[in-house]
């Protein structure tokens, strides 16, 4: 797959590609990046990309045209790929997004790729989104200075579920993954069994019992995601994802703990 990132900071996104375990997806070309600086598709001296905005108030807006010009140039060499490469989206990193969760990042982990665009300042002038933009994503109900964090944070969530990136079946079991019903994963522990200060790993783990052990991850997973975010409780019960013995020990443990 393929990721064209528009940018006014191409070298923000170089130390990902070449360090951590993802490197293995970029380094392999399973997850190809093209970086486009956006500054290139200035028409001035100064290699403006961005002015006040009409109606007045505080900060800059993106200018439409370098971003026109820059969308062009992408989408003429995805044009060269051959006449049947699939479409891929024109993302832009929005409050007013599609909230990003796994669902979403198993979505484009399967796709083509995807047109990144980071704006910055005020924002990115509405034409350019109002003709291009196919999908707008947020992370959540805070405010960024630019949109590559996003950027890079997607980009890592996708190369991770490619195959060969991590060791199978790793990201099986991550939280929200289907082995686990959406729900969060349990908590984990190593070495050494015991603590200075006495806290040790939980018996069952060191038992040899895997079902037991299975059972005890299970519960595990059900109690934090029923203190933490009873809402993915809510979501796996409607959808049909949890067992007579999952919805009995919920049931003790809302009685347990009150929740």
């Amino acid at each position: 797959m393929r990721f064209d990132i528009l940018t006014l900071f191409p070298e923000l996104f170089e130390a990902h590609r070449h360090h951590g375990i993802t490197r293995r997806a970029f380094e392999s070309g399973q997850v190809d990046v093209h970086l486009w600086s956006l500054r290139d598709y200035a028409d001035d001296a100064y290699r403006r990309v961005d002015d006040r905005p009409y109606g007045g108030g505080p900060g800059m807006v993106m200018l439409a045209e370098p971003l026109e010009r820059a969308l062009a140039a992408v989408q003429a060499q995805r044009a060269s790929d051959g006449p049947h490469a699939p479409q891929a989206p024109v993302v832009h990193f929005s409050p007013a997004g599609r909230r990003l969760d796994q669902a979403l990042v198993r979505e484009l982990a399967q796709g083509p790729g995807a047109v990144l665009l980071c704006g910055r300042y005020e924002g990115v002038d509405q034409r350019v989104i109002d003709r291009h933009v196919t999908l707008e994503i947020s992370l959540g109900d805070f405010v960024l200075s630019g949109a590559e964090l996003p950027a890079l944070v997607l980009l890592d969530a996708v190369a991770r579920l490619q195959s060969g990136v991590l060791s199978t079946p790793s990201h099986e079991q991550d939280s929200f993954s289907e082995h686990l019903s959406g729900l969060l994963e349990g908590p984990s522990y190593s070495r050494p069994e015991v603590l200075p200060d006495g806290r040790a790993v939980p018996a069952v783990l060191l038992s040899g019992h895997h079902g037991q052990i299975e059972r005890w991850r299970r519960e595990t997973s059900l109690a934090w995601t029923a203190q933490r975010r009873p809402d993915l409780i809510a979501a796996a019960r409607a959808a049909g994802r949890l067992s007579p013995d999952d919805e009995a020990f919920l049931q003790n443990l809302v009685q347990k703990l009150g929740l």
